[in-house]
């Protein structure tokens, strides 16, 4: 327990020197907060969306509650309306970082390059791969990442209609599967490079769980916050490759 508190924290630290190394440049940060500022308008609009159409499709979906009394019927539409949206907010923040990934590629790739360049000493000639291949690592991985928000969104979402549950437990489930799958993501750059794909990059990060979840967790929560994105988004790219060179060290893993 006293490890995991401690690794959650280091995550936590790294996040925090990813933003300050963005805050740094100037040129860092406006160039990672163009696609942030892009992939955050489309999703906030269809977010926005879905909040105000939600009483149409509780109603659709609960037939059953319109003889009820008005008040156990509205609680019931109710509660089920936030876990709806909480739901969809934690398959949306998934999708927003795969989305903000693959469009802005070439400016996170130059941040990640120029952070593990300046602090880790960059890769070794030896695992470099071509960029041609790097390209196709990340969209693949990025696909594969969009299809699993979409696994667990659907899963959330039905979740959000059990009552209570619904809303309590729900919400907290979300929230840490979506910084997992958020944690993976933005570690991303710095494997990919070495030609790693996904399923080698979650078993290294799966053995440092709490520090990889100290990392993200805020980073999920952050991004929830409008325009806080612009800023902690580049600096999480930024963290996510100081993590990655963090597990890579703890796990014996050379360059």
């Amino acid at each position: 327990m006293i490890n995991a508190v401690r690794d959650f924290g280091t995550g936590v630290g790294l996040l925090a020197r990813g933003v300050r190394l963005v805050l740094g440049s100037g040129r860092l940060l406006v160039r990672g907060a163009l696609p942030v500022l892009v992939t955050s308008v489309v999703l906030f609009a269809a977010l926005v969306s879905l909040a105000l159409g939600i009483g149409g499709i509780v109603e659709w979906a609960t037939p059953f509650a319109d003889d009820w009394s008005e008040v156990w019927r509205a609680a019931l539409r109710t509660a089920m309306g936030i876990g709806v949206v909480f739901g969809a907010a934690a398959l949306g923040m998934v999708a927003f970082s795969a989305l903000t990934l693959i469009i802005g590629s070439p400016f996170y790739e130059s941040i990640a390059e120029e952070v593990e360049d300046r602090e880790l000493g960059g890769v070794p000639e030896a695992q470099r791969i071509g960029w041609g291949r790097a390209a196709w690592l990340g969209l693949r991985d990025g696909v594969r990442m969009i299809g699993l928000a979409v696994v667990f969104g659907v899963g959330l979402f039905v979740a959000g209609f059990i009552p209570v549950v619904g809303q309590t437990v729900v919400p907290v489930v979300g929230v840490f599967v979506g910084a997992w799958l958020l944690g993976l993501e933005l570690c991303a750059i710095p494997f990919v490079r070495r030609g790693v794909g996904l399923r080698e990059r979650r078993r290294v990060l799966g053995r440092r769980r709490a520090m990889t979840l100290g990392f993200a967790v805020p980073v999920y929560l952050l991004c929830l916050v409008p325009l806080v994105a612009l800023v902690v988004f580049p600096g999480a790219v930024a963290g996510g490759t100081l993590l990655a060179g963090r597990v890579r060290e703890e796990e014996g893993i050379r360059g």
